[in-house]
């Protein structure tokens, strides 16, 4: 969420960075937000006297029966009591415009940086980096959705049978690749430092709308109805919600953790050939990387974050590249996002396998997070999280760009989490 005082101090400024995520209508927001905002000190300032009358009303009445002057205390306290409703009753408008001031500012999504480039669509995404060899073969490749059904490792109509569409069931070797994945991935988050968390799949409605998944988001996320939960669609709301409402110790940052989880999310109207197999999924597991750091070096170690998950695909053998998101391609919640594809060899295409993004200060601003300095200054930290990694595309690329004639071979790296060298 932005900052009142930045949208007033800097609305120009504003309005145009928002106008680069394609918020046409950012002038209009913006001039709304500040109305409300004029609204809202207005009630304060009336609010402030009428409570100052009182309590001044409050403390010469005493003085005033006990100097004999009852009358003049009793036309005292006659007005006291006609100042309580005005007090209710400003305090009940005060209460209404913070309400409206806080949805007025969920209508506007995070400033970007500006690295950020113009664009439209992901077709202007700026590509940062490119790694590996794309694989060949002397043979007709198989997509992953044939060779899961030729090696029986993954099982879609079962999990159809189940639950529906998109919740696979894993199987055999399948299963046991998925948790080699998982367990080396935990296994370098916590050698690159990170602390391994184990969080609650389900969320209430305050973590949600902290971390920016509410309100704009709620038709992608699970509900659970009778309690008003939310299952997670990544292991990022929970762990940054661990320190929600705190204020931290600037020599503890930067915090870093890690979590796997599985991740829950509707994918409401995906269809088509892009959307076949473990390229999109309403289950799915994912090892994700949150760091809670301080404004002057969070871009610095927005970079280290970027570099962890290179060293994840280059360990793994997979040719990848590193996309810049454009303005109109950014999320909603991202100051910068850089996204990691891989190749799929035998889609013939690039799959995104993880977001890495700085929030600056547009989650903890929700959070109430902050860190306090040596000379007790506070101020909001920024939160950064990257996947590290969401492991269906990546089980999908391993596939098939390991496939052979008479197998699939695992790359080395994985064999002692796995416990074999191929599939067959």
């Amino acid at each position: 969420m932005l900052q009142v005082a930045v949208i007033r101090q800097e609305k120009e400024r504003v309005i145009k960075a928002l106008n680069k995520k394609r918020l046409f209508n950012a002038d209009v927001l913006v001039e709304n937000v500040l109305r409300i905002d004029d609204e809202r000190k207005g009630l304060q300032n009336q609010l402030n006297a009428l409570q100052t009358e009182s309590n001044e009303a409050a403390k010469k009445i005493p003085l005033l029966l006990k100097n004999g002057q009852k009358e003049d205390a009793e036309a005292l306290k006659t007005h006291a009591a006609a100042l309580r409703p005005q007090i209710k009753t400003l305090e009940d408008k005060l209460a209404a415009a913070d309400h409206n001031l806080t949805q007025a500012l969920y209508e506007l999504p995070n400033l970007p940086h500006e690295l950020v480039p113009e664009g439209k669509n992901a077709d202007d995404n700026q590509e940062l980096h490119r790694h590996g060899a794309i694989p060949t073969f002397g043979f007709k490749a198989l997509p992953h959705w044939e060779l899961i059904k030729k090696y029986d490792i993954i099982d879609f109509e079962l999990g159809n049978k189940l639950t529906g569409a998109g919740f696979p069931v894993y199987k055999g070797k399948g299963a046991r690749l998925q948790r080699g994945l998982i367990n080396f991935f935990l296994d370098r988050a916590e050698a690159a430092g990170y602390l391994e968390i184990q969080p609650p799949l389900l969320v209430n409605e305050a973590s949600a709308i902290a971390t920016g998944q509410l309100p704009d988001k709620e038709g992608q996320m699970y509900h659970a109805t009778a309690d008003n939960f939310y299952l997670i669609p990544t292991a990022e709301v929970p762990i940054t919600n661990l320190y929600r409402d705190l204020i931290i110790d600037e020599r503890e940052l930067p915090i870093k953790n890690a979590g796997y989880t599985p991740c829950f999310r509707r994918e409401a109207g995906s269809w088509g050939a892009h959307v076949r197999g473990l390229n999109r999924l309403h289950q799915f597991d994912k090892v994700e990387i949150v760091q809670i750091a301080h404004p002057s070096n969070s871009y610095q170690l927005h970079e280290e974050m970027c570099q962890h998950i290179s060293s994840l695909l280059e360990a793994m053998e997979l040719p990848y590249r590193i996309l810049r998101l454009c303005g109109g391609d950014i999320s909603f919640n991202a100051a910068l996002c850089h996204d990691f594809e891989v190749f799929s060899a035998a889609q013939e295409r690039w799959l995104e396998v993880s977001s890495c993004s700085n929030f600056e200060t547009f989650q903890s601003n929700r959070l109430k997070l902050r860190y306090k300095d040596k000379t007790n200054n506070k101020a909001l930290v920024h939160t950064l999280n990257g996947s590290a990694m969401a492991l269906p595309r990546i089980m999908a690329a391993l596939l098939e760009n390991n496939q052979e004639a008479d197998g699939i071979k695992v790359p080395a790296v994985l064999v002692p989490y796995c416990g074999f060298e191929r599939i067959q």
